[in-house]
């Protein structure tokens, strides 16, 4: 039942990806499905789609269309232009893994002499 829950879900999200340019409207109820069946069954939103709603207003997000994405400061700023909640995504794990890649690579590098 819940794998057929998650592919529900995923479907359901790819439809409103797919709606959104031609029913907004229909885009936000895809959204508002994909949640109900997620509580009716007690399983995580797919990490793949969990920024694609805005957590305030339940609406479907599509970068440049209804919401604006900005880096700064070691973060992802998702504002939402329906209803003007903004999310904030820190990503100072991703910046400490490429730090330590480089910091290997040129221990490695000078070793090799």
């Amino acid at each position: 039942m819940l794998k057929i829950a998650e592919e529900r879900i995923n479907i359901l999200f790819e439809m409103a990806d797919e709606e959104f340019a031609q029913h907004p409207e229909r885009s936000n109820r895809y959204v508002q499905m994909a949640r109900n069946i997620a509580k009716k069954y007690n399983i995580k939103m797919p990490a793949l789609w969990k920024r694609r709603f805005c957590k305030e207003c339940k609406s479907f997000l599509k970068p440049g269309e209804n919401c604006r994405v900005r880096l700064s400061n070691s973060c992802v700023t998702i504002r939402c232009l329906e209803c003007g909640n903004t999310i904030i995504i820190p990503y100072v794990n991703e910046q400490k893994y490429r730090r330590r890649m480089k910091i290997e690579h040129t221990s490695q590098e000078g070793t090799d002499e």
